[in-house]
């Protein structure tokens, strides 16, 4: 697998506008060439057998359960809009003037 020059690095580094240093560009050459090696010995694992979408870690819905609580009523609710007009909460028209 062809590894990445210094000048692909400062490319890619002023695509994502990151602005570093010298030492940071030769430091992520050679950690860049190093994932491109890793990815080349990876590349040459028989996955033929592997399903497409396997997982290397049991999925799991790290959701909460939902829970009824009690909540304000409506009349609460309403009673803390700055107006109103009955039981709708009064907003300032946003297109146009107001009447048309």
């Amino acid at each position: 697998m062809a590894n990445l020059s210094r000048e692909d690095v400062e490319h890619v580094a002023h695509l994502a506008r990151l602005g570093l240093s010298e030492e940071e560009l030769s430091r992520l050459v050679g950690q860049r060439n190093h994932i491109l090696d890793q990815y080349a010995v990876l590349s040459e694992l028989d996955t033929e057998h592997i399903p497409p979408t396997a997982q290397t870690i049991e999925l799991e819905n790290i959701l909460r359960d939902d829970v009824c609580q009690p909540s304000l009523t409506t009349e609460e609710i309403l009673d803390l809009a700055p107006q109103r007009a009955g039981e709708y909460f009064v907003v300032p028209p946003i297109l146009g003037e107001h009447g048309n």
